[in-house]
């Protein structure tokens, strides 16, 4: 298989030195892995252009318990004590929330809330299968409304889920942290605000003359970590540009590609926004570094119908480019 052929959302790639083979994990889709479920599949390749059909490593439905019934969003999969742990995003619309008091704008938000986190399993391969280490709730606090948990392990050790709280439930979405025990297992103390969506200046600067530049919603979507050599921090994030208006007067926008840097260091920032690296409705990005040293960003283009496409990056100082498009790994377009 090649990347025009293979549906995928939210893709993660583990470069995996042992067995010098790519793992890209994205949501199951039964039409390719033949498994029907909620739950995350993996292609497999050794050069990013010739891909094996997908394996299912971990289906909702088989976890015992299991306080979700949907979703199977933005999984990736980290090495960590010689065990493998998938992050992915479940839901329950059976499992309300309550409704959020009136918001800065002074209206009340309408929009029915529900259980919605990332969950944590834990494998002994990277092909799983994955169990479930807690299947009563989500990882982040069960009353937050979080998706597209990553991990993060700061200079000293210390893991962290950093994951967006979602603008269902807060209308300009945040970024978050929150420490997690050594094993992963559970969380210790409480979330750590980063920053929230409409911190991107860029992100309703285009909005034509006349409009309120603070319209909701904001959204955060897609977090990932990535150290620089020099110290700095970056997180790759999505959200939406809006940028136009419909002929309803409803303010819309496209899918992007950004990032932000912490200058410090540190998970806490303070967090910088940057330009956005990938317009033309794209996004859910992460960085990884190929077997000769390059380093890539993959991400999903378009937001419906995904497929996966491949940058080559370059990283001057806290500056992160797009060097070029790999359109002969991933079959321009």
């Amino acid at each position: 298989m090649r990347l025009p052929g293979m549906p995928l959302h939210d893709p993660f790639i583990v470069a995996d030195e042992k067995t010098r083979a790519y793992y890209l994990y994205t949501s199951n889709d039964p039409s390719v892995s033949g498994v029907n479920g909620t739950g995350t599949m993996v292609y497999r390749s050794h050069d990013l252009r010739d891909w094996m059909r997908p394996v299912v490593v971990f289906l909702a439905a088989g976890q015992q318990g299991i306080w979700a019934t949907d979703g199977g969003w933005a999984p990736e999969v980290h090495e960590r004590g010689g065990r493998y742990y998938l992050f992915t995003t479940l839901h329950n619309q059976d499992k309300p929330l309550p409704v959020p008091p009136p918001n800065r704008w002074g209206t009340p938000f309408q929009i029915p809330n529900y259980m919605r986190g990332t969950i944590t399993a834990v494998s002994d391969s990277l092909l799983g299968p994955f169990t479930v280490v807690d299947p009563s709730r989500p990882t982040p606090p069960e009353h937050l409304m979080t998706l597209d948990g990553t991990l993060y392990v700061d200079p000293s050790g210390q893991p962290w889920m950093v994951y967006a709280h979602e603008w269902l439930q807060t209308i300009d979405g945040t970024m978050e942290a929150i420490r997690l025990a050594p094993d992963l297992s559970r969380t210790i103390g409480d979330p750590v605000f980063l920053f929230k969506a409409s911190d991107a200046p860029w992100a309703s600067e285009q909005i034509p003359g006349g409009v309120p530049n603070q319209l909701p919603p904001y959204v955060t979507d897609g977090p990932q970590l990535y150290r620089a050599p020099d110290g700095t921090l970056l997180m790759l994030w999505s959200t939406y540009e809006m940028n136009m208006i419909g002929q309803d007067g409803t303010i819309g926008g496209g899918y992007v590609q950004t990032y932000a840097v912490s200058q410090s260091g540190d998970i806490t920032g303070p967090w910088q926004q940057r330009r956005p690296l990938v317009r033309d409705d794209s996004g859910h990005g992460m960085l990884f570094h190929t077997f000769d040293g390059r380093l890539m960003m993959v991400l999903h283009r378009p937001f419906d119908n995904a497929r996966g496409k491949l940058y080559e990056m370059r990283l001057l100082g806290d500056e992160l480019r797009v060097l070029r498009r790999r359109a002969d790994l991933d079959g321009g377009g």
